[in-house]
């Protein structure tokens, strides 16, 4: 399969003969050049301008927006609902979905605006993780700190950094340096996307960062 970076929080995730999802489609507001995607289901982790213009997504799609479970052109999907801060007082005012997407038994995790660092029942809930999509420059997200202990938790065979500073955003969020440092890693260079099966997965956890795709 192939995992391509748009910026912020928004991916692009494609499977030869199966359904094509885009997570977190934002609008031009937060400073990224207006999308020009095509997918047939598009997922919605809350409701934000960083996060939510499905409009911006082309094509007959479906639009997941909160928890469940789904099965759409051969992608299982489930929504599991967190809250800012873990507060569950806090539901009703604002709330944030997690997703896993299941290609062919590969499993990868879009944290969304994820905000702390999960108990380890609600890790051991989740499962096994192969890829994480994981925010990583604070704001109204994981910091670099927190991002580092999920990772250490969850325990993926590989970790893509979202949601932190470039020189689009207009939002004001950490470095992807101070992840990094936390993570004790050089910078490794970008790459266009990340094309994998099972096969490729590495047996210890590795960073992979994407460069993220313009207009």
């Amino acid at each position: 399969m192939e995992i391509t970076w748009y910026g912020h929080s928004c991916f692009r995730l494609t499977e030869r003969g199966m359904a094509s999802v885009v997570t977190d489609p934002y609008d031009e507001s937060i400073g990224y050049s207006a999308l020009r995607l095509k997918a047939d289901i598009v997922t919605v982790s809350h409701e934000a301008a960083g996060h939510s213009d499905v409009d911006a997504v082309k094509g007959e799609k479906r639009v997941i927006r909160g928890p469940g479970e789904f099965e759409i052109g051969g992608v299982f999907i489930t929504g599991v609902g967190t809250h800012h801060n873990g507060d569950e007082a806090a539901a009703k005012r604002e709330s944030n979905t997690l997703y896993l997407f299941d290609f062919n038994g590969l499993t990868i995790a879009h944290l969304g605006d994820l905000d702390y660092v999960p108990t380890q029942q609600q890790i051991e809930d989740l499962g096994a993780v192969e890829v994480l999509l994981v925010p990583v420059g604070g704001g109204e997200a994981l910091t670099a700190s927190q991002a580092a202990e999920v990772i250490s938790l969850l325990e993926p065979s590989i970790v893509v950094p979202m949601h932190y500073q470039t020189p689009d955003t207009t939002l004001k969020l950490e470095s992807l340096g101070k992840f990094l440092k936390e993570m004790g890693l050089s910078a490794p260079k970008p790459v266009e996307s990340l094309k994998l099966g099972r096969s490729d997965l590495p047996e210890e956890t590795r960073v992979v960062v994407l460069d993220y795709k313009r207009g």
